[in-house]
């Protein structure tokens, strides 16, 4: 019989393997003492010293079952066992919270999480996208990237900076949850800060091929400026 971890499951949450060393030195334990408690306290019987070695050099990554027992014997959460969430799925497991929960949590039933959660794609309403913020404790960048947005959010900035800005607050506000207040000037400066290197690309290149490096390399990294900016008038 295969052992659980070769079964079928879903993908397991980036594993941050110099975390797991760290911990497990920190408590004074050898890979052999993580391997048996995982095997007696969490029915694990094929866990071994080797293989709790090979996820801390990052050879091997634990699936969800052995995730959740290591991070008992650590004496710690799964999230400090995970890398930065990128998904829904895996902020949800990183705050240790299940399926169950967060679906009654924003009055959804639960395969339509589910299948929020193996889409990528959140169609909640906004009342359901704030009960969902609150039970996984989400910031506003990782609210907007597991909701699917990322991609709408860089869309509407570059537009915003290179023509009105002011045409995109509105489009910008249904997207992410700001006050007015402060998307504003957070729009006003990055649409300045543009059309200050458009400026003085000009000056440098004269319409050259590389005249317009500056401008695009600012548009690519828009979004990035756009959360420095809302954390500055934010914090």
């Amino acid at each position: 019989m295969r052992p659980p971890s070769a079964r079928p499951n879903p993908p397991a949450p980036p594993f941050d393997a110099p975390a797991a060393r760290r911990l497990r030195a920190a408590l004074g334990m050898g890979p052999e003492h993580v391997a048996y408690g995982m095997r007696v306290s969490y029915g694990l019987p094929y866990v071994t010293a080797d293989l709790v070695v090979a996820w801390e050099r990052g050879t091997l990554s634990p699936g969800n079952p052995e995730l959740t027992a290591l991070a008992g014997v650590l004496w710690c959460s799964p999230g400090e066992l995970i890398s930065r969430p990128r998904t829904l799925r895996e902020h949800r497991v990183a705050r240790n919270v299940a399926p169950e929960d967060v679906a009654h949590a924003v009055g959804m039933d639960l395969r339509a999480y589910l299948r929020a959660e193996e889409s990528g794609v959140w169609r909640g309403s906004e009342r359901q996208s704030a009960a969902l913020a609150r039970i996984l404790r989400l910031a506003l960048p990782d609210f907007v990237g597991v909701t699917g947005r990322e991609a709408k959010l860089a869309e509407l900035l570059r537009s915003a900076v290179t023509t009105r800005w002011q045409a995109y607050v509105r489009p910008l506000l249904k997207l992410v949850p700001l006050d007015r207040d402060v998307l504003e000037p957070v729009l006003r400066e990055l649409h300045q800060d543009y059309q200050g290197h458009m400026a003085a690309t000009l000056g440098w290149g004269g319409g050259s091929r590389s005249a317009g490096e500056p401008g695009q390399r600012f548009l690519d990294t828009v979004v990035e400026a756009f959360w420095r900016s809302v954390t500055d008038r934010t914090a």
